[in-house]
Order: structure tokens, then sequence, then C-alpha cells
């Protein structure tokens, strides 16, 4: 006897099949989307809110003409841009929770200043820089208080536009040689250099601008003479433990760190335990003391004279991170010393992996996305060092994802 197969499930299986693989392809790749769906999620990328109906059209038509970066620059001309992507990309970088929900402060109202501005990226860590805003009802700003950026953002103030580009010396009162890009902004010494030895400083520093932490860095062949009192020699009563592991950190951290040696962050802590209302203080020629207590702990550890810096990494391991040969790796105080980091590979890599992540939603996860990143750092350099651009590349290669 015929077995007869019923075709009604077996139609309802290939269309279900074929619906699933469909779906799967329109969201896999930029073939599967049209030059208007691709401007939309680059605006909703760049911005994270909707375009208009005149804005769409421009993006699509510069799409279509395969000039995808113009139309990447036309999204970022939405405030949102300023006020959102960039306001939540920069605020983790400015306190050690690393969360973006903290109010707008000196440290990410620069960044965001300097981003809109096209300025050279690499003076994030020395320029004598800074951006305040403007506006009725906004008070001045101040060395010992947060009011004037908190003010702004509860007023809903468009930063796109009423940011403005000052000089962190006049402002502060710093000399020019003492500032530091957003290294010295009131937020920075609140959240990296208040009490403590000041080496948050630079670890939250290689963190965000060098996209590494003090384990990956680690290198024991480094000379540890430059190693602070404050650090036990035979932790626990075992000095294998300070060979093999904290030496291995404070070796070149300590040498680099003693670039801050002149600051500190000055508040009232019987009256003002948060430090709410402190500031950054600048001591020139006298070392904080924060880089002398506790010298029993090893009384023949290094002593700190001054504000000399050097790069112990230069050499080693660490070589990998592709420092500037231009520069001579050592020198006075934190500005030189940020312009140190700020000129390596490193710097440059981290700035695009950032970027990359917060536009295509993903890390770079193949060789395609690896490529793409290098492609990006050539153009972040040859730009100029213009974080905007990168942006820009970020969303034109993740239009179609």
């Amino acid at each position: 006897m015929e077995r007869r197969l019923d075709a009604a499930p077996l139609r309802t299986a290939v269309t279900a099949s074929l619906a699933a693989w469909l779906l799967l392809l329109a969201g896999s790749g930029t073939a599967w989307a049209g030059a208007r769906e691709q401007a939309r999620r680059m605006h909703d990328r760049l911005a994270g809110v909707p375009p208009t109906e005149s804005v769409l059209a421009d993006m699509e038509a510069d799409i279509a003409a395969n000039d995808a970066r113009a139309a990447a620059y036309t999204a970022m001309e939405n405030s949102a841009f300023y006020n959102v992507t960039l306001k939540n990309f920069v605020t983790p970088w400015t306190n050690e929770e690393q969360t973006m929900f903290a109010p707008l402060n000196d440290y990410s109202a620069t960044v965001i200043g300097m981003v809109r501005d096209d300025i050279d990226f690499r003076l994030v860590l020395s320029g004598d820089i800074l951006y305040i805003g403007s506006g009725a009802g906004v008070p001045a700003y101040s060395n010992s208080s947060n009011a004037h950026y908190e003010t702004l953002q509860a007023q809903g103030a468009d930063l796109k536009t009423v940011l403005v580009q000052t000089a962190q010396s006049t402002q502060t009162g710093l000399s020019l040689s003492a500032t530091a890009g957003v290294l010295t902004t009131r937020a920075s010494a609140k959240a990296f250099l208040m009490d403590g030895t000041n080496r948050a400083m630079l670890r939250f520093t290689m963190l965000n601008y060098l996209c590494r932490d003090l384990e990956q860095v680690m290198d024991i062949t480094r000379a540890p003479h430059r190693i602070r009192q404050d650090v036990a020699r035979s932790p626990g009563g075992d000095s294998r433990i300070y060979l093999n592991n904290c030496a291995g950190c404070h070796a070149g951290m300590d040498p680099l760190i003693q670039s801050f040696a002149y600051y500190g962050y000055a508040y009232d802590s019987a009256t003002d335990p948060d430090g709410a209302n402190g500031q950054l203080a600048y001591t020139p020629d006298v070392v904080q003391y924060k880089y002398l207590q506790n010298a029993d702990n090893f009384k023949y550890g290094y002593v700190t004279p001054d504000d000399r810096w050097d790069n112990y990494w230069r050499q080693g391991s660490n070589a990998v991170l592709g420092w500037d040969g231009a520069l001579p790796g050592g020198g006075y105080g934190a500005k030189s010393m940020g312009e140190e980091l700020a000129h390596s590979d490193a710097f440059a890599q981290c700035q695009v992996q950032k970027v990359f992540k917060a536009v295509c939603l993903r890390a770079p996860g193949d060789s395609a996305d690896r490529s793409q990143v290098a492609t990006m750092v050539d153009a972040f350099r040859s730009s100029g060092h213009q974080l905007k651009r990168v942006f820009a590349d970020a969303a034109t290669y993740c239009m179609g994802d």
C-alpha cells in the first residue's frame, strides 16, 4: 500500500524555515539594508534619537552617493550626540566607580568640547585647556564646587552650543606648566588625588587612555630602585610576593606617578568628609606628604625628592605600547608625563577601540573588525587626532549591523 505524505505540514515547515533564514540575513550585513535603513541606523547609533525626515533624506542621499562619512557628520550635528552620546561615553572616565550616572563636570565637559572642536585629542592629557559653559543663571566656574556644571545639566543646556574653550591656567590659577589637560581638572583631582598615594591617578589614566590595567603592564624585569618606602618588601613575611608581583607594577608605576608629587586634593575632612567642597592642591617644589607616608614599611625605599618622572616601561615587554621615540621618556611634572602617554601607539589604539565598541555596540571580534580598527587608527593620526572622525568612521563601518 503506497504511503502518502500530508503536504500541509511540510509546506508550513518550509515556509517557517525560509522566513527565519531571510530574517537572519536581513540583520546580518550591509548588503541587506538600503541607504535609508543605513542612514536611520547610523543616526540612532550616533545621536540616540530618531532623525527628522529632512536629515534622514540628506543622509540617505550621501550614503547612496558613497559618502557615508558625510552622513555621519550630519548625524553628529544633532545636539544629542553631545548631551547624551558623548556625555555617556566620557563620564565613566571621571570617577573610580566608572559609572556614567555622574553629573557633568569640568573633566567631561572638556572632553566633549575637544571632540566638538576637532582639537588634537592628545592634548587631553597635557593641554592648558578647559571648557566652561555660558548662559543665564549659571554660576561662575569654581575651583571648589561643581555647581557650574550641575546647573548646566539641570537646565538641559545644549552642550553643542554653550561650551566655551578657555585656558585652564586662567580659570584655576595654575601655572601654564602645571596644567595637564583633564588630569588637572577639579573632577579628576577629587576622583583620583583625594587621600591615598596618587597612584590611582596613573591607574585610571592607563585604563581610560591606554586600555590597560596595571596587571597588564606588570614587568618584574624593571629596576625597582624607585619604589617608595610605603610598599612592604615582604608582605605577609614572604619576599617572593614582592619580587614576583608587587615590584612588577610598582617599578614602572612609581617613577611615572612621581610626576604628580606636587598635586593633591585639599578639603576639610571634619566638616566635608566627602570632599564635595574641596579643590585641586598644587604645591610647587614641595612634595605632598602622601609620597612620604608609611616610611617605616621599608625605610630603605625610595624617598621622593621632586616631581621628576621616568618611563621605565619604554624597555622590556611594555615597549609594545609604542612609545614616541621623539620624546625623551622622562621629565618633570604632570604635563610632560601626560604627553608621554598620549603620544604612544596604545593611546591611539585605545581611543579607536572604545569608539568602535560604543558605536557598533560590540568589541572588534574578527579579522575584518581588526583590520577596520587598524585603518581607523591610521585615519585618527592623519586627521590630527580628531576623535569625531573616529566616531564617523565607526558609524560608517557598522551602519549595516
